[in-house]
């Protein structure tokens, strides 16, 4: 990517603020996470066809499953290891300091970011089948 002064052999897009403001300040991060850019309304602000690519990218990048069923939990030396049923199938993966990486954005609604950055919900802890809710309750 190539800006008025300067070239990036690598680019990362991320957004600003996915929780508060869905598909709203896009930012383009250089190869070390610092901010090149940052678009206010992408749909609009970009060609359809980088809009297009960088729809693709944020997809790969934010998987958002959401948990339908936990079916095992296992915590060694502050890391936490989930193995879960989610809309898009069985899923394995790692989250570490549930203190930092396990959100609470009500008192039912759950947000988990794994090692990698992908983000699991649990929309309603309540509708977890009894075993989930006794695995997340004595975890999180």
């Amino acid at each position: 990517m190539t800006t008025e002064d300067r070239s990036y052999l690598e680019v990362k897009l991320a957004w600003a603020s996915p929780l508060s403001y869905p598909n709203r300040y896009l930012a383009f991060l250089d190869g070390r996470g610092h901010e090149i850019f940052m678009v206010t309304e992408p749909a609009q602000e970009l060609p359809p066809d980088v809009w297009e690519l960088a729809q693709t990218e944020l997809r790969r990048r934010y998987l958002n499953g959401v948990i339908q069923k936990i079916v095992s939990l296992k915590t060694e030396f502050g890391s936490t290891y989930w193995r879960v049923l989610t809309d898009r199938g069985e899923k394995e993966f790692l989250t570490q300091s549930l203190q930092e990486n396990a959100q609470w954005l009500t008192p039912t609604y759950l947000m988990l970011v794994d090692v990698d950055g992908n983000r699991y919900e649990i929309t309603d802890t309540n509708a977890l089948d009894q075993r989930s809710q006794d695995l997340l309750s004595v975890t999180v």
